[in-house]
């Protein structure tokens, strides 16, 4: 079978730009460049695994997963199923962040802690983006710890890890806190690729979805120098709740809510300066 062939084969069962990924993975090119091979004959073996993937996304295993990577601001990111599958809006966490720090730190030597960290796709983007921060990636799950681990070597990226529930009884002070907590309430409805996929202690949060944010505020205080910003990408429903969470901890700080390219508010920053 051709390129072309095997594109229309897997147009068949899943969505197009699905069946292109999948095909492109395992070709070693870009998708893009699909149109430029539609028709080299593909070797009998890759036909077969193509096939094999084809199947795995039909019956709602995520694309991200089967490939096994995702691009994350320019980044190919490991990821399987211990970790949270990095997204848009998590990008758009990580620009502002980076905006923010340009704005409040001239001096970019700062210890930056990625409170849950999961894959790792925000604490290495951030280092990545500015070599002189101190980055520490913390996460419950040793999995996916593993994962980052695994991700911060391939992209030859120098960060500290450490297994911890969130602050509980770590030491040392912060000028950056960043996280994508958990922030799904339990019994809220989401799509099953989701639920059936991604791991649920990287999901879920509590009946109303803000356990992580006061776990994290309640201790934030004692963990952050006198200049400081905490970087929060949360529920699109939950800017109000989380804003009044910060206030409690933070009563004299600048508390800034910001939409996504939705439109849709999924970011609170709280930051003090000098």
């Amino acid at each position: 079978m051709t390129v072309e062939e095997l594109i229309i084969y897997g147009k068949q069962f899943i969505h197009s730009t699905h069946a292109k990924m999948l095909l492109a993975d395992l070709l070693g090119i870009n998708p893009l460049e699909l149109l430029n091979h539609l028709d080299k004959v593909v070797e009998p073996d890759l036909i077969e695994k193509y096939k094999q993937k084809v199947d795995l996304v039909k019956n709602q295993k995520p694309v991200q997963y089967v490939i096994g990577n995702v691009n994350f601001y320019g980044n190919s990111f490991f990821v399987n199923e211990s970790v949270l599958i990095p997204r848009f809006e998590t990008e758009e966490l990580v620009e502002n962040t980076l905006n923010y720090i340009d704005k409040l730190f001239p001096n970019k030597n700062l210890k930056v802690i990625d409170l849950g960290c999961g894959s790792g796709c925000i604490g290495i983007t951030l280092k990545k983006k500015i070599s002189s921060l101190e980055v520490t990636l913390l996460d419950i799950s040793k999995d996916a710890l593993e994962i980052a681990k695994q991700n911060a070597n391939s992209l030859h990226t120098e960060v500290t890890f450490l297994e911890n529930d969130m602050l509980e009884n770590i030491e040392g002070k912060f000028d950056v806190m960043i996280s994508n907590p958990p922030y799904i309430k339990e019994n809220e409805k989401i799509e099953d690729i989701v639920k059936n996929n991604e791991p649920h202690i990287a999901l879920y949060a509590g009946k109303d979805g803000l356990d992580y944010y006061r776990k994290i505020l309640k201790e934030a205080p004692k963990h952050v120098n006198e200049k400081f910003l905490i970087a929060f990408e949360i529920g699109m429903d939950q800017k109000d709740a989380v804003m009044n969470l910060a206030k409690e901890s933070f009563p004299n700080a600048c508390i800034i809510s910001k939409k996504d390219m939705q439109e849709k508010d999924r970011m609170i920053f709280i930051y003090q300066e000098d």
